[in-house]
């Protein structure tokens, strides 16, 4: 099968990567529009060759669309115009109703699969690829019944290839979940980067205090910033009420640290202490050790 991925970096090229040790793929094209991440790639031989769009998507069994949400949308059409009849497409990026509205009319909506596969880092690029980066975690699949079954099972085979299991759900589901359980992480550390840098003017001093707690809960702030505005944007109604719900939270949290409420601080502690049950069996789940890292990022 060739499989065809759009946008070489984390995902993109982890997925290459592990497609082609899998034997699902028996040749990877790539396209990409930055030239340093297209030489980037050869030489780290996440793809067998690099080559423009229409040759890309036209010679495709399988494309995989994996650029930043907006202009994932704004690509689908045109990728959903220019595929063989038999050939499928599927993207991998974090908001779905949006992308899924983008080609809701279009008359080869049934070769397009609207996917999550939920794994990450906080870097980017080709050079931030791992082998096994999915290999235990979990994929969603998106308003399935808009799918063909065929194209459906074929990107379902692609993600059990890579060690993933899937399960489906509605695009507009996801979306809220998703702000809730990762968008509302990233505007987190974001802010939480921004408030200690502007209030520590010493970048020496932060250094010396930072723990890894203050690391792990910062991590997040390395994220691409071309990646996750588009995707606050697109999901802005479900990332604006989860950060309603967190505001009210943090402020009540604030005013019980304010008032010395020992005791409705330390019960607001021990109800939170509960998600360590969800995280066990998150672990419990997923443990696969460390992925293999294949570049360094630059």
């Amino acid at each position: 099968m060739t499989v065809t991925v759009i946008g070489i970096g984390l995902i993109g090229g982890s997925l290459a990567l592990d497609l082609k040790a899998a034997g699902f793929a028996g040749s990877v094209i790539g396209v990409e529009s930055n030239p340093a991440h297209a030489g980037d790639a050869l030489r780290l031989g996440l793809v067998d060759e690099v080559c423009d769009f229409d040759k890309g998507i036209r010679n495709a069994d399988l494309v995989i669309v994996s650029v930043p949400v907006d202009a994932t949308a704004d690509l689908l059409p045109r990728i959903l115009d220019t595929i063989r009849h038999d050939a499928v497409v599927a993207d991998v990026g974090s908001t779905k109703k949006a992308v899924c509205d983008a080609v809701r009319r279009h008359s080869k909506r049934g070769r397009f699969v609207a996917t999550h596969p939920i794994a990450g880092t906080e870097h980017s690029g080709p050079g931030a690829a791992l082998r096994g980066l999915f290999k235990n975690k979990l994929c969603l699949l998106c308003d399935p019944e808009q799918s063909d079954a065929e194209a459906l099972e074929r990107v379902r085979a692609m993600y059990e290839a890579v060690g993933m299991r899937c399960m489906t759900m509605d695009a507009a589901d996801h979306d809220r979940h998703a702000a809730y359980v990762s968008h509302i992480s990233h505007v987190t550390s974001f802010v939480l980067a921004t408030t200690v840098l502007e209030m520590e003017k010493s970048a020496s001093t932060i250094f010396d205090l930072a723990g890894s707690g203050f690391e792990s809960t910062v991590r997040l702030a390395k994220s691409s910033p071309d990646m996750w505005t588009p995707i606050f944007l697109q999901n802005a109604a479900f990332v604006c009420e989860a950060l309603d719900a967190y505001i009210r939270n943090i402020t009540e949290f604030r005013n019980e640290i304010a008032r010395g409420g020992r005791d409705e601080l330390r019960s607001t502690m021990e109800s939170a202490n509960r998600i360590r049950r969800i995280l066990a069996g998150m672990n419990s789940q997923n443990h696969t050790g460390e992925p293999d890292t294949i570049g360094k990022e630059s």
